[in-house]
């Protein structure tokens, strides 16, 4: 995937700036809300199976935990490095504010690459890295939960590893556990699941009926997938789908479910019937309604966003677009439903899975369902309205209100001493 070279934090600050700017925070709290609270690096060995030791870097960042405890995924991947894990932590502070959940922002990564490590060797790799990052950990102090990479399983070993270490289960110390640990139902669908709520309610206000709208979508992990699969049940027609390995296009319509069977069989999507090949560059600009950028960060830059042809794009990913892109789908009138709420689903589900192993008391799935689709409407209208008060877009909209609610919060606890 092409990626422009461009320092998430960066990004990440120069949001939260111009939103500190409109809003006239002082600057004392600006001082405070651009900085991380708490930044872990660590280096630890691991076993590998060939007997080898090997040493990995890991991080984990607090940015604000002013409105509670912090929050947030945990990727493996090469790509880790602070600066990345730094803003998609102060992203994290905004995304829990917007939907207003009592957390503050948190993100954690180890630059590993899992896809060449045996089952073992990242178990290994997993309870290492959980141990080191332990100091900050707790269910009142700081929830992890899967990113890029990492799934129910590494947040069982996470889980196992901390109760291990405290002589007894302490399953809210995690999210996104299977069930048998103290999971929730409806974890896994909770991001795309918040994907189509705020997709729906932005093609209302576009007057876009679902069933007349093409959909391309960038990425074709959990959230991607099942994405897709909503989307095209919510009525629209899904006519582009990539992969790491590259994407497919068909105009009259791709069929979500052979594309997950051919997914599942070969690995990836390339070769799809009745589909042509196109890079996910290419991807991003065929013509389509709707464009889903669900994989990574700075995909929608300055270099192709005046090519981009859909009137509304919805963040799946942390940080798809940068600031130079946003500019010019501002120009041309395209809508971007941004990240922090965009994919707030995850997390919104996350608190309700640690609300449920707090209290012992789990949700059926229709509710928890209910309980999303409530909060992700609510939110999304409150968004708009802001934006709509403000006259700006979706992503200032969603900045002001987040910002003005951790301001607010840390305005109100005060400088300690």
């Amino acid at each position: 995937m092409a990626i422009d070279v461009v320092n998430p934090y960066e990004v990440a600050v120069a949001q939260f700036d111009e939103a500190a700017e409109r809003l006239g925070l002082s600057q004392a709290m600006r001082a405070i809300l651009r900085k991380p609270q708490r930044e872990l690096i660590v280096n630890f060995p691991v076993r590998m199976d060939n007997g080898d030791v090997e040493m990995f870097t890991g991080y984990r960042v607090q940015h604000n935990i002013n409105r509670g405890p912090a929050k947030g995924g945990i990727r493996f991947s090469p790509a880790v490095s602070l600066d990345e894990v730094r803003a998609l932590a102060m992203w994290m502070t905004w995304k829990c504010a917007v939907v207003g959940i009592p957390y503050g922002g948190a993100k954690g990564g180890v630059i590993c690459d899992p896809h060449e490590m045996s089952f073992t060797e990242l178990e290994r790799l997993t309870r290492r890295y959980t141990t080191e990052i332990s100091i900050l950990l707790g269910p009142n102090s700081d929830i992890p939960a899967p990113d890029m990479n990492t799934n129910p399983q590494v947040m069982g070993w996470i889980m196992d590893t901390y109760s291990m270490h405290r002589g007894y289960s302490i399953p809210a110390v995690v999210t996104g556990k299977p069930l048998s640990v103290g999971g929730s139902e409806g974890r896994l669908e909770a991001t795309a699941r918040g994907v189509q709520v705020v997709a729906r309610e932005a093609l209302r206000d576009l007057r876009m009926a679902p069933e007349d709208c093409s959909v391309i979508i960038q990425g074709f992990g959990n959230v991607g997938s099942i994405s897709a699969r909503l989307l095209s049940r919510l009525g629209c027609k899904i006519v582009g789908l990539s992969d790491i390995k590259g994407g497919v296009y068909n105009p009259d319509g791709i069929d979500v479910f052979a594309a997950l069977r051919y997914s599942k069989e070969h690995g990836n999507l390339v070769g799809l019937p009745g589909t042509e090949f196109v890079s996910n560059s290419e991807l991003l600009e065929q013509p389509c309604d709707v464009l889903v950028p669900a994989a990574l960060e700075n995909q929608l830059t300055g270099r192709n966003a005046a090519r981009v042809k859909a009137r509304l794009i919805v963040e799946a990913a942390n940080g798809p677009t940068t600031p130079e892109a946003d500019e010019i789908f501002n120009e041309r009138g395209i809508t971007v439903v941004p990240d922090i709420l965009a994919n707030a689903g995850g997390v919104t589900v996350s608190y309700f899975e640690w609300v449920q192993d707090l209290q012992r008391f789990f949700w059926s799935e229709p509710e928890i369902n209910s309980r999303l689709e409530s909060i992700m409407t609510r939110s999304y209208r409150a968004v708009h309205d802001k934006a709509e008060e403000q006259q700006t877009n979706l992503r200032m909209g969603a900045y002001l209100l987040a910002v003005s609610r951790v301001a607010e919060a840390t305005e109100v606890r005060g400088v300690y001493p």
